[in-house]
């Protein structure tokens, strides 16, 4: 126990190795997770060893992980900015006023101390990042004694720690067992239904899946019918949809150019979409296995979109707008909208900053790039962007504003939270700076956020016995009730007045709440990822909007 307390690095990292470890306990489709499991062990930890932690630690941490949680959404959440997305909009808007009139409501009835009814906001609405604006608000209250500010902090992270597991349960049980229901639908059904109205295909693909039948192939054909057409009135015939990339005649390789006529015997390699190449092959002639020689190698490429004409439109419309797509024979093959795949089909609608997979002869693909956008530059850190993003949004967190005698400030976590938005969206429009890969910017929010709630529940161990022995019960109940009332009114609402889908409404229940663990158990039993699509738009909207519901509970009860 003493080395503990005399070198904090070593409890605060046995905390992040047990607490994953708690995590992953497994209790029918819940599990912790690792957040709430390093919380657990931390507070138990701390209660027996006393352990001390610098704030400084937690302060930076805390700046890590919000910054790359901003970073990470911001794409998505200003793409989202739309009359589209109003709808997901009111959803958001029902849980922010429920847990904050509940979480006041509360405090008022029973007389809760701020730091108490924080940790009961953060917990029921199973956001940890309240956690850290709340606790950064309630050391900047002028009216308490440093004492005071310590005592609070502790009673945000015990409560926190109650209401996220009552919460948790909640959440996962309601939307994924008790929501269809409700609703009187088979979740598994409607999913696929909507998906095949939405898409006009099947279902996505598990990470570790691939197409048996990819969707673009190339053949070759011996030409067996239509002796003399020429290479482009074959490529003509069928639209443009297909390209002859090339031709062998006898002992040699010719140039597939438009004007070559094709004849007898020509062993001819035509590349395209499946349906198209299948097309090509009754008009040339007999398949035939792969011929040395006969074979060129395509290049791929991400093109992340940065023309203004190419916002709003079609993947259709953008090959149509840019005939270099036909005649060059390039193709488009997947579209990356934030960590989303969306199918490259040519109905699906195209926004700046959306990376697309493009795939065909290296001359061509060049070409289209240099028009369309840029390559994407992921593959390393720029730590210039990062520095300054954080340090812009720690000078945007000290500005504070008077409500009345109410002094309102974001904070460290709220102006980071802001500047990481921000600088995600800008980076999104371009993507030729400011790299922050997707593997790189997720293991910093997820190291940010477990270091700063080790930190927390270390200091805070002391204070969580003689919480729990005098709110109990009401934790329990906060716990659930918050995540009861938001949810079943969103669930009334989204479908009488907003009439949104009923999987997309389930998926956006989960997002407005935050909560992976509920999504999760959502798309497994609805054995599809449909849910996903609405759990999206709101998940991005309530992480940037829930944080903010710390400071203004600590500035509305520490007035």
């Amino acid at each position: 126990m003493g080395v503990l307390r005399d070198h904090p690095e070593l409890a605060l990292f046995l905390c992040l190795a047990l607490g994953y470890l708690v995590g992953k306990l497994r209790v029918g489709p819940i599990t912790l997770g690792g957040i709430c499991g390093t919380l657990i062990v931390s507070l138990l930890l701390g209660a027996w060893t006393k352990v001390t932690v610098s704030d400084d630690v937690k302060t930076i941490f805390f700046a890590l992980f919000i910054f790359a949680l901003g970073y990470m959404a911001g794409p998505q959440f200003f793409a989202n900015l739309n009359r589209k997305s109003l709808r997901f909009f009111a959803l958001c808007g029902i849980e922010l006023v429920c847990v904050l009139a509940i979480a006041f409501g509360l405090a008022k009835a029973f007389d809760l101390d701020v730091g108490t009814a924080s940790g009961i906001l953060a917990g029921a609405a199973t956001e940890s990042a309240v956690v850290g604006t709340a606790t950064e608000s309630i050391a900047k209250l002028g009216n308490l004694t440093q004492a005071q500010i310590t005592e609070y902090q502790g009673h945000v992270a015990t409560a926190y720690t109650v209401c996220y597991l009552f919460g948790l349960v909640t959440i996962v049980i309601y939307t994924s067992q008790i929501m269809p229901m409700l609703l009187r639908i088979n979740l598994r059904d409607a999913s696929r239904e909507l998906w095949e109205k939405m898409r006009g295909g099947s279902g996505g693909l598990e990470a570790d899946e691939r197409e048996a039948l990819p969707g673009m192939v190339g053949r070759t054909y011996l030409v067996t019918a239509g002796d003399g057409r020429t290479v482009g009135d074959l490529e003509s015939e069928l639209g443009g949809r297909i390209t002859v990339e090339a031709v062998k005649r006898g002992s040699k390789l010719l140039t597939p150019a438009p004007g070559l006529a094709l004849t007898l015997s020509d062993l001819v390699l035509v590349v395209g979409r499946r349906a198209n190449v299948i097309e090509a092959g009754r008009l040339i002639g007999a398949e035939t296995p792969g011929i040395p020689g006969v074979d060129t190698p395509l290049a791929t490429s991400q093109v992340a979109v940065t023309e203004k004409a190419t916002e709003g439109q079609t993947v259709d419309q953008l090959q149509r707008a840019h005939p270099e797509f036909i005649k060059d024979g390039v193709y488009v093959t997947d579209v990356l909208r934030g960590d989303q795949h969306l199918p490259a089909t040519a109905d699906t609608e195209l926004h700046r900053g959306d990376v697309l997979t493009l795939v065909g002869a290296r001359s061509g693909l060049n070409k289209l790039v240099a028009k369309i956008g840029a390559v994407v530059r992921n593959d390393a850190t720029d730590f210039i962007y990062l520095g300054l993003g954080i340090a812009a949004g720690s000078l945007l967190g000290q500005v504070v504003v008077e409500f009345g005698d109410v002094p309102m400030s974001l904070g460290t976590g709220g102006g980071c939270l802001i500047s990481g938005l921000l600088f995600g969206w800008f980076r999104s429009r371009k993507q030729t700076f400011g790299a922050f890969p997707p593997q790189a910017a997720g293991t910093i929010k997820d190291m940010g956020l477990a270091v700063f709630i080790a930190c927390t529940g270390l200091v805070s161990g002391p204070q969580a016995g003689p919480l729990l022995k005098e709110y109990g019960a009401l934790l329990p109940f906060a716990g659930i009730a918050m995540v009861l009332v938001p949810a079943t009114l969103s669930l009334v609402i989204g479908r009488k007045l907003l009439k949104i889908e009923k999987p997309l409404l389930i998926g956006a229940i989960a997002g407005q709440q935050c909560s992976t663990p509920a999504i999760t158990s959502v798309t497994q039993t609805a054995q599809s990822s449909v849910p996903m699509l609405g759990y999206t738009i709101t998940y991005a909207l309530s992480n940037f909007l829930l944080p903010l519901t710390g400071p203004i509970l600590v500035g509305v009860l520490g007035a």
